[in-house]
């Protein structure tokens, strides 16, 4: 009986793996089917004759690194003891196959005679093949072994056998060893079971596979060659596959007690083979063996035309087998890089490297490298790849391996032709039903019709080839294609397409398959899940993973119901008994090697789905079991046995398993991973599963019964939202052993979210039946699966899925519309989490074929400005513009087309690259030198390739030499405002002999010549963008760039386009936000997106790749930009541009300062205190009463306030009376007496939802005592009061007339009160009585002197009471009083002002009343001024000032007047020297001038109207008469432009004197502001108006000849106007008339009349005339009229200063 593990003894129910009985049935059957064989073979030897059949099912032979391969009982075993084959010395096919693996080794002669395998003498192919090998060695004789070569795990090489160690090897036990766990595979069906089987014999005996080809003979020898090395270190031992079964086993353990028999046949069959075995022998002598790589055939060289494919071939021998990379110019070819573009490949020795259409960067050299221990080897082989001259159609270019021109198809059978293909009777949309059985069909005809030459054909599903199955069935008839879906599921659903290949042609059609829900079992039921998929299968657990279903069945899902059915039998087992809402579920409890398939059903409260599709099956395996199974071939029978025995003694209890890791946690399971352990002994190894609470350390056991065998597994039974920690322990057959490192707190939750609201849901529509709708993606969204799209008509509320199987990408078609209806689409987001809320509803669209079939855009228009970037000897640069109109949609690539230029005559075009560009630059190859060229460039995007650009200019193929870089390339504009705009460039591609330092922009006007370029800025910039200020609204602008480097400045840039310098309507900027949890964000609104537009956030103008910083959200026409922790590393310029857009963009900068504002406004955001107005004060109210008081700014309804005193809580009674108001925010507690106890601190707490804050007031000590003080004296007071009182006492000030008010403030006063003045005990008698409305008793004493000295005293009185107060203006305060008076008057002074006059200069200053007791004093250069005629002061008014009549240069220099009040001097001062005086001078004598050129200065004489409305389609005459001498020039202006004349507009200018405009037949867009400028040497004068042109269904009508006016009759309207005039001379204001408008049918003539210009201004004459003048000379008084009002009746109204509208 089998030995067992002790944790197996009691439950061998569960896995019948380890039982004897079926492990015999299973060998039994092995044996029958053996015997049903042939049993002669041609590879048989004569000891087949000698024949032990006994040990045809008994041989095998295993693999070890210390033991060889023993009999089961050999007495022979002893320390120089062989391996050989357990005796069989007859083999037929399957045991010669066997041999072929055996390593039956003689260390020495004689035990090579009494051991040795017995071989046929005739078998020469069959011995090179076997694996006995004599190493002819005696320290190898210590160490053993025969070896079996045929392992997989060395099949490939020293790699794979140190993959082989890595995967399996574990440290020597120090003590003796056990068992090793076996793997017993079965084929069932093509699908793998493997059984564990451990058997304990006296001996290890490994038995290799069979190998059929001498490729595999050469793999067993370098395995061998690796196993030898890898023994002699001793580092590891490697687990391998044992083939075997237990009835061969007890024959072998039979006969092992026959050891002389043995022997005996033995030494027969060595007596005939053993010239040939010592022969094979010497050959395998390590020296021999090994050789470095030999080229058997070498790769050759290759041309062919472009698009073809070709296929470089090699064959390599060397031993150990060579390892062979693949060069393309000396870098190692990786096909992982360029998927389907190689294709290497290597069988047999022979090797090859497929090139699938190949271009012009497929011409290379490529070298083939074989290297092995011994050494390496190249071989080289070049590829050139032509390109076809002739006319073409793209159409037929695809890959084939051809070789004549592009234009001819080859036929295998050598036809060259061109095929025609066509599709006729093609399937359509179509839509079925789960279950149903559905056909797609079309006609094929191809042209020519070749009998010989059928068509390839080849259906695919949403672009992947499908292959026939069960579900899928295809035909060929020779005319028509049909796919047949035997029994349709959703998971058929998608888009299928029919390729027809003819040779190296093909053609393809492509039509939509819908596939509905089957009808629910139960009615309100949900649909089936579907795409059940097995993953991460183990040996005794796997995952399972689904998509939920489109349709819920009218209520939520609850969850789903897995079962599983093992492979061969019909019953099914629920794996879960709660639903589970997450998309995946681990299913544990498998057996190891079994293969199941699995089924989800989906439940609600309404009942159970019909279950999905099954799953493909999936086998219980390890990993590492189940690759070795699909790479190597198992025994032709049901399986394959793999035994590894081992002496029975006492085992190794293991070591804890590595790298615990929780790998995915929902709340309904958490899932497990870790390593095995590194020591562990030789058998295999269980996990026992614990866990605890987090932050305690009370461990369970999960699986208390039975160990699990995966390094995975899936914990249930865990409370939702508690944080837990697991760990694992290793057990075998010696014991448990220690725990693993416990995994942080894992907290049981689903981590992963359900994804978000997808947004912007846009219909389109397409043809009749159906609508493309697009929507923007989910944001943040992990393990997206799709999106489900259901439409519905608008207003009917039921909606219906358009798609049951989930599409990713953010387009569909919605099919099987009703034409002509309103329909309105909504979109959700699935992933493993389950689906999200339905997006918001699209907009309603009638289901109608678009115009054009539904093409909805158009090729781009061609790229411009093609210019060179950088020219060297073969190659060069190009960079061009992007095309002006891009047709809808984004421009996915450019194309480069080129010609030779020989004497001016342009050759044939070649293109530059065959796949598209996406920059818009390129450089182009392999050009001649000093060759002439043109190019051209087209841009292509989904509706196809543009129009190429004209040919450029012919620029020269060569070397660039000069010193200072090039230009630099792609200017971009971007956020254009009125004034400003941002610049963005890439560096040149030619950086001259020194890197780039700087660039310069260069700008200008767009209508400007090129001399008018400036530069914007003075030194170089390092950045590639560079914001434009200072530019003019409404002005075209054009830039350039140049780049600097040490040698200069290089090439200027092409220019941009012209720009517009205007912020155009709608214009919007990024603002910075701070949220109420303090998160800094950038906020971005755009209202003009397209479908297609997106916001993209650049830093810097760089776009943001590192989203570390910012976390970005977008939705509808807003995006935010948020910071995740502002910091120093975030400052910057931040940006946002919307594609698809004219334009808009804006930007946001973030440095130090904005930064630190932002962050304290986050903390405060985030800490929220309740703003104060005022802290906590105390006051004292009329009755002593003490009011303690604060306000907050703002206090919601639910706002609490504490009221505290020395730290206890008070509360509202009759000491404390507390008020809150919530509306004002003011808060107030007040108490009637402050005792000597109420001495503390007192605080009022505040609590407004999450907002806190508290203010204090201490009140101690002196403080206190005050406040006391202050209460009790307030007290008194309010009695006082009762009666009439002085709420101020009596006091004096200072009017600004300079005269004494004495004033007090009195209160309760009443009609009977009585207010009496004294002045020394005399009463003063008033000549009006207090009336006390204002309650202030004034008495005003002007021109106030020392007679007015003395003691006042005001009494007031009256049945209630008295009260009095008294003012002492005597000695000091009398002076005091004086002093002010004085001293206001100096303050008052203005600083010193110069004038010119015709006598000479003034220098002055005004005071606000001057006072004889001011002294004022003149200083000239820190002198003071001897006063003569020629230099005088005086005071005219409040006017001090000091007049140099005549002056000279002596008068030059610093000027003082001191104002002395009594006490201190005041002083102004003034600096009459340099500029100043010569100004002054200059003036002085200008003046003298003055009148003369007032006289004759140029002036408009007829004025003007302000504002002229007129009817369009009429005539407009404005006349006026200007004057002066010299007859001065006169200018008409439009909107402060020239107007220049023309048959519109007619400018006239008679004698000199009159000025007229017409414009004839007047339109809207005549109207603007107009003026009339005239000028002569003198003087400038101009006068403006404004034209307004009204349509004329918007005229309104006016009664103009039945005015009622008293008088003469109304004919004329002449309206004085405002007039700006510039003279030489000084400018009087001059009187103006009003005159009047008189009304036309067609036109209107204004005209003004001005006074004549020898009327003299009359002044008139007083003390202070001269300053009366300058007054009037500095101000700037402008004439104006009223307005005048036609109205319907005729009646004049006049209305102020307006302007007049008159109508024709």
């Amino acid at each position: 009986m089998m030995a067992l593990p002790f944790y197996q003894k009691h439950h061998q129910h569960y896995d019948r793996a380890y039982r004897h009985k079926e492990l015999e049935s299973t060998l039994s059957q092995y044996q029958k089917e053996e015997k049903r064989k042939s049993a002669v073979y041609s590879h048989g030897s004569t000891a087949y004759a000698h024949g032990s059949a006994a040990y045809r099912h008994g041989s095998a032979a295993a693999y070890g690194h210390e033991s060889a391969a023993y009999s089961h009982g050999s007495a022979a075993y002893g320390h120089e003891s062989a391996a050989y084959s357990h005796g069989s010395a007859a083999y037929d096919h399957e045991s010669a196959a066997h041999s072929r693996r055996s390593a039956a080794y003689s260390l020495g002669s004689e035990s090579l005679n009494r051991m040795s395998a017995a071989y046929d003498h005739e078998s020469a192919a069959h011995s090179r093949r076997s694996a006995a090998y004599s190493l002819g060695s005696e320290s190898l004789s210590k160490r053993s072994a025969a070896y079996s070569l045929g392992s997989e795990a060395y099949s490939h090489g020293l790699k794979d056998s140190n993959t082989m160690v890595e995967d399996r090897s574990y440290k020597l036990s120090p003590k003796a060893k056990r068992a090793k766990q076996s793997l017993f595979s079965e084929e069932k069906e093509n699908k793998a079971i493997d059984y564990v089987v451990p058997m304990f014999t006296g001996r290890q005996v490994y038995v290799s596979g069979i190998t059929d080809t001498e490729e595999e003979r050469i793999k067993e020898s370098a395995a061998y060659v690796a196993r030898r090395n890898l023994f002699a270190t001793g580092e590891g031992i490697s687990a391998t596959r044992v083939a075997t079964s237990s009835s061969m086993e007890k024959q072998h353990e039979k006969k092992s007690r026959k050891v002389a028999i043995r022997e005996s046949a033995e030494r027969l069959a060595l007596k005939k083979t053993l010239e040939e075995t010592e022969e094979f022998h010497r050959k395998l002598n390590e020296d021999k063996l090994l050789h470095a790589p030999e080229f058997v055939i070498k790769p050759r060289s290759h041309t062919v035309w472009e698009k073809q494919n070709v296929k470089l071939h090699c064959t390599v021998t060397g031993w150990p087998e060579p390892r062979l990379t693949w060069y393309k110019n000396n870098v190692p070819i990786n096909v992982h890089t360029h998927p389907g573009k190689y294709i290497i490949e290597s069988r047999y020795g022979m090797h090859s490297l497929e090139i699938n259409k190949c271009d012009f960067e497929d011409t290379a050299q490529y070298r083939a490298s074989a290297m092995n221990v011994k050494g390496e080897l190249s071989a080289y082989a070049s590829l050139v790849v032509k390109r076809y001259k002739g006319e073409f159609d793209e159409s037929y270019f695809h890959a084939g391996t051809v070789t004549m021109p592009l234009s001819f198809g080859v036929s295998p059978h050598g036809y060259a032709s061109k095929f025609e293909i066509h599709f006729v009777d093609k399937f359509e949309v179509s839509f079925g039903r789960e279950g149903e059985t559905m056909s797609l069909g079309c006609t094929v005809i191809i042209h020519p019709d070749i009998k010989r030459f059928h068509p390839e054909i080849q259906w695919y599903r949403n672009g992947v080839l499908i292959t026939p199955s069960k579900w899928v069935q295809m035909h060929w008839s020779g005319e028509r294609a049909t796919l047949t879906l035997a029994h349709a599921n959703k998971e058929d659903e998608g888009l299928y397409t029919l390729r027809v290949i003819m040779g190296d042609y093909y053609e393809q059609y492509s039509a939509y398959v819908f596939v509905q829900d089957a009808d629910a079992e139960m009615p309100g039921a949900p649909a089936s899940p579907l795409d059940v998929e097995c993953l991460d299968a183990n040996k005794d657990y796997v995952i399972v993973s689904w998509k939920q279903p489109a349709v819920d069945g009218g209520s939520p899902i609850l969850g789903y119901f897995i079962d599983k059915c093992e492979v061969g039998t019909t019953h099914w087992s629920q794996c879960n008994e709660t639903p589970v809402k997450f998309a995946r579920f681990p299913v544990t409890g498998l057996i190891e090697g079994r293969s199941y398939i699995f089924r989800v059903r989906a439940v609600n409260k309404a009942g159970v789905s019909i279950p999905s599709r099954v799953s493909e099956p999936v086998a219980a395996l390890d990993p590492a079991d189940r690759a070795r199974l699909r790479s190597h071939p198992s025994a032709p029978w049901t399986g394959q046995i793999i035994v590894t025995e081992e002496e029975p003694a006492e085992g190794v209890v293991p070591g804890p398993p590595s790298d615990l890791n929780v790998i995915e946690a929902t709340k309904n399971y958490v899932v497990l991973s870790w390593k095995p352990p590194g020591e562990r002994g030789h058998e295999g190894v269980m996990y026992f599963v614990e866990k605890c609470i987090a932050g305690t350390e009370n461990w369970q056991r999960v699986n208390t019964e039975i160990p699990v065998k995966s390094p995975r597994f899936a914990v249930f039974d865990l409370a939702e939202g508690k944080s837990y920690r697991f760990r694992v322990r290793c057990c075998n057959s010696a014991g448990v052993g220690e725990p693993s490192e416990a995994t942080e707190a894992t907290v049981v939750g689903d981590k992963l979210d359900i994804p978000k609201v997808p947004g912007r849901i846009i219909p389109t529509r397409n043809t009749d039946t159906s609508v493309v709708v697009t929507w923007t993606e989910s944001k943040d969204a992990k393990e997206l699966v799709g999106y489900y799209i259901e439409a519905s008509i608008a207003g009917s509320g039921h909606w219906e899925p358009s798609n049951n199987n989930p599409v990713k990408g953010t387009r569909f078609i919605c099919h099987g519309l009703l034409t002509g209806e309103n329909y309105i689409f909504r979109v959700r987001a699935v992933n493993a989490a389950g689906l999200s809320e339905y997006s918001q509803e699209s907009e309603a669209i009638e289901v109608k074929a678009a115009i054009g079939g539904g093409l909805l855009h158009a090729a781009p228009s061609p790229p411009y400005d093609i210019t060179v970037l950088e020219s060297v000897h073969d190659s060069m640069v190009l960079g061009w513009k992007q095309p002006k109109i891009i047709g809808g949609a984004e421009i996915t690539g450019y194309y480069v087309n080129y010609r030779e230029v020989i004497d001016g005559v342009p050759g044939k075009w070649n293109e530059a690259n065959i796949k598209p560009i996406s920059e818009r630059a390129y450089r182009i190859h392999n050009l001649k030198e000093n060759m002439v060229y043109q190019f051209q460039v087209a841009a292509a995007n989904l509706a196809g390739v543009g129009t190429p650009s004209p040919p450029t200019r012919s620029f020269k193929c060569e070397e660039w030499t000069i010193a200072v870089p090039g230009p630099p390339h792609d200017l971009l504009y971007t956020e254009v405002r009125k004034d400003s705009l941002v610049l963005l460039w890439k560096p040149p591609v030619y950086i001259g002999r020194s890197p780039v330092t700087g660039y310069y922009v260069d700008v200008k006007e767009t209508e400007a010549t090129d001399e008018h370029w400036r530069s914007v800025n003075e030194k170089p910039i390092a950045n590639k963008f560079l914001k434009v200020s200072g530019l003019k609204e409404g002005v075209s602008y054009l830039f350039r760039v140049r780049a600097t480097n040490q040698a200069g400045v290089g090439k200027p840039s092409d220019t941009t386009d012209p720009v517009i310098a205007e912020t155009r309507p709608g214009t919007k900027e990024v603002e910075v936000d701070v949220d109420d949890n303090g998160v800094i964000s950038l906020n971005f609104e755009c209202d003009q997106m397209s479908s297609d537009s997106k916001f993209v956030w650049s830093k810097n103008y760089e776009p943001i790749e590192d989203e570390s910083r910012l976390a970005f959200d977008t939705k509808g026409g807003k995006s935010k930009a948020a910071f995740k922790d502002l910091g120093e590393d975030d400052l910057g310029i931040y940006s946002c541009a919307v594609t698809d857009t004219d334009g808009v963009s804006s930007s946001y900068t973030i440095d130090e300062e904005e930064m630190k504002r932002l962050l304290a406004l986050s903390h405060e955001r985030k800490f929220p205190t309740v703003p104060l107005k005022s802290e906590l004060a105390a006051e004292l109210l009329e009755k002593g009463q003490v009011r303690f008081w604060l306000q907050a700014e703002k206090l919601s309804g639910n706002a609490k306030v504490n009221f505290v005193f020395n730290d206890k809580e008070i509360v509202n009674g009759e000491k404390y009376k507390m008020k809150v108001d919530h509306n004002t925010g003011l808060v107030e507690m007040i108490m009637d007496k402050l005792e000597d106890s109420d001495e503390g601190t007192y605080t009022f707490q505040l609590q407004d939802g999450k907002a806190t804050n508290q203010s204090s007031l201490v009140l101690i000590g002196d403080v206190f005592k005050k406040l006391q003080d202050e209460a009790d004296f307030q007290r008194q007071e309010w009695f006082r009061k009762q009666g009439p009182h002085f709420v101020e006492y009596l006091g004096w000030e200072v009017t600004a007339d300079c005269n004494v008010l004495l004033k007090c403030k009195v209160a309760n006063i009443k009609k009977e009160t009585h207010i009496v003045w004294y002045k020394d005990g005399r009463e003063i008698m008033v000549d009006e009585e207090h009336d006390f409305k204002d309650g202030v008793c004034t008495l005003l004493i002007s021109e106030f002197s020392k007679k007015d000295a003395g003691i006042y005293e005001v009494i007031l009185k009256d049945d209630r009471g008295k009260d009095k107060s008294k003012l002492k203006l005597v000695e000091a305060a009398f002076a005091d009083l004086m002093n002010e008076v004085c001293r206001k008057i100096a303050l008052s002074a203005t600083e010193l002002k110069i004038q010119s006059t015709a006598e000479g200069i003034r220098l002055f200053s005004f005071v606000n009343y001057y006072l004889e007791d001011l002294r004022v004093s003149w200083l000239h250069n820190d002198a003071k001024i001897k006063y003569t005629d020629r230099v005088k002061t005086g005071v005219t008014g409040e006017q001090i000032w000091l007049q140099i009549n005549e002056p000279t240069p002596h008068d030059k220099g610093k000027y003082i007047m001191e104002l002395f009040d009594g006490k201190t001097t005041h002083t102004r001062m003034l600096d009459l020297s340099g500029q100043a005086f010569d100004e002054a001078f200059t003036e002085f004598q200008r003046l003298k001038q003055a009148a003369i050129a007032e006289r004759n200065r140029a002036r408009i004489l007829g004025g003007l109207p302000d504002v002229v409305t007129i009817q369009e389609g009429k005539a407009l005459n404005l006349t006026c008469n200007v004057w002066g001498d010299p007859v001065p020039e006169v200018t008409w202006l439009k909107n402060e432009k020239p107007l220049t004349a023309d048959a519109h507009c007619i400018l006239k200018y008679e004698s000199g004197k009159s000025a007229s405009f017409t414009m004839t037949g007047v339109n809207t867009i005549d109207s603007g502001r107009y003026g009339i400028l005239v000028k002569n040497k003198y003087g400038t004068e101009t006068s403006d108006f404004t034209v307004i042109v009204t349509p004329v269904m918007a005229q309104i009508a006016m009664v103009m000849h039945d005015a009622d006016v008293q008088g003469p009759k109304l004919n004329t309207i002449t309206i004085a106007k405002r007039k700006k005039a510039t003279a030489t001379s000084n400018c009087h204001n001059e009187g103006e008339k009003e005159d009047f408008v008189k009304p036309h049918v067609e036109e209107i003539i204004a005209t003004e009349e001005t006074p004549d210009p020898n009327e003299t201004l009359i002044v008139e004459e007083g003390d202070d005339r001269e300053g009366s003048w300058q007054a009037a000379k500095e101000s700037d008084v402008k004439s104006t009229v009223p307005e005048i009002i036609l109205h319907p009746t005729g009646s004049l109204i006049r209305q102020g200063e307006k302007s007049v509208e008159t109508n024709t």
